[in-house]
């Protein structure tokens, strides 16, 4: 029985320990922040239950993609880039609307995210150029120049609809740079340019964005009105400007507001996962005694971690992201171990994208950044993205099973004791 089990469950030990522990808080909470929705349809059960599907098809992927080797990501590098940028036009020109966004396609009765694809895409394919540009003096300066080709295809696709998920990979990328040894110089370079694009970005939002806008989380799939439908190709282009300024104008802002004077119909989310974190104490109020998931319209996804320290407290909210330090430190470790560059900057880059993530996340719903609807990864409700969340983890499990290690020897040179006598 013991055999047959660690015949299923490969790889990294200390990885498995994390992602079930997740998968059991993503249980818990869920259940818990999804008050809304089981009043909507009327069972208790029902959230919950589709959730719990989803996580063990997630298992299910990730149990299958930890049995490949790593050799064949590689292989499927140019297939994913393609499929990526093909998602996401699709999605630009004809997806479906979302907080006033279009960021889902749907396909054979499913809606998903491309963006969610294109992120692993980008680290696998900078993976590849790394671990294949490498001499003994760190990266070749082409190599800068080949990744920033392959974001140049997939960031601007992502960026004018999900700005936050196009600086999260930005993000990831660029330390993917620094681990891969990118010349400094260039990386200095590079971060300068950030510096401009970000003034002149902000400067387009803050004159283009349309301050009647305002970030309604509430505004379903079907709620768009006749003259948004007629705006022009070019308003379009820059329709999430008006949400943008609203956020950042709301978080910038640090005069003191009293609690009468909160309007919870224009903060509502900012104001109600205060409320929780306020409430919380030390020890929180226990599992499934949380009050402000009633108020919170995405209790359930992009403020769970507010629900996790209302009802753990802090106790359990240091708990919760320790488990991603521990993954991402893991993490490392395989990497250090692998013999090839490949694995190891694969690794590296999707353990960065999972705990990069969950400190966005985590940093919106204390406060520490403006909301970006970014979800908890492997907590948060979700669909096709908490599968694929679950194949990056799987991704790790197989390097961590598969990669040749550093200190491994063939066994050809090995020499018998006998001839050594």
């Amino acid at each position: 029985m013991n055999k047959n089990l660690g015949n299923l469950f490969k790889g990294d030990k200390v990885i498995w320990m994390v992602f079930f522990f997740l998968c059991i808080i993503s249980v818990v909470e869920v259940y818990s922040a999804s008050s809304q929705l089981t009043y909507k349809a009327g069972n208790y059960m029902a959230p919950v239950i589709k959730h719990i599907g989803i996580l063990l098809l997630g298992i299910a992927a990730m149990i299958v993609t930890l049995n490949v080797k790593c050799k064949y990501f590689k292989i499927l590098t140019p297939f994913l880039l393609i499929l990526s940028v093909l998602m996401l036009i699709w999605a630009l020109v004809g997806g479906h609307d979302a907080n006033d966004a279009s960021r889902w396609v749907g396909f054979m009765g499913m809606k998903f995210q491309p963006s969610e694809i294109a992120k692993g895409t980008l680290v696998l394919a900078t993976a590849q150029i790394l671990s294949a540009m490498q001499t003994e003096k760190g990266a070749d300066k082409n190599a800068f120049k080949y990744i920033l080709i392959v974001c140049a295809c997939i960031v601007p696709l992502i960026f004018f609809e999900n700005f936050s998920t196009a600086a999260l990979i930005c993000a990831v990328i660029f330390m993917m740079m620094v681990i891969g040894r990118v010349p400094m110089q260039q990386l200095g370079k590079l971060l300068g340019v950030i510096v401009l694009l970000a003034v002149i970005a902000l400067g387009l939002i803050w004159f283009l964005g349309n301050d009647k806008v305002e970030d309604n989380p509430n505004k379903t799939l079907t709620e768009t009105s006749a003259p948004e439908k007629e705006k022009s190709k070019l308003a379009k282009v820059f329709h999430r400007f008006g949400t943008w300024k609203a956020r950042i104008e709301k978080f910038s802002d640090n005069k003191y507001v009293s609690p009468e004077e909160v309007d919870l119909d224009k903060d509502g989310q900012v104001a109600h996962a205060n409320i929780a974190i306020a409430s919380s104490n030390v020890v929180g109020k226990g599992p499934g005694n949380s009050v402000e998931r009633d108020f919170l319209s995405q209790a359930f996804s992009d403020f769970i971690y507010a629900i996790i320290i209302e009802e753990m407290g802090i106790i359990g909210a240091v708990a919760v992201a320790f488990l991603y330090i521990v993954l991402l430190f893991r993490a490392g470790r395989i990497a250090n171990r692998c013999e090839n560059n490949f694995p190891a900057f694969l690794a590296m880059g999707l353990a960065l994208l999972l705990v990069t993530q969950a400190l966005f996340n985590m940093c919106v719903a204390v406060g520490l950044a403006p909301v970006t609807g970014q979800p908890l990864p492997l907590v948060s409700k979700g669909g096709t993205s908490t599968v694929i969340n679950c194949i990056y983890v799987g991704v790790i499990l197989s390097i961590s099973r598969t990669a040749k290690k550093k200190n491994e020897e063939p066994d050809e040179i090995l020499v018998p004791k006998k001839a050594a006598a």
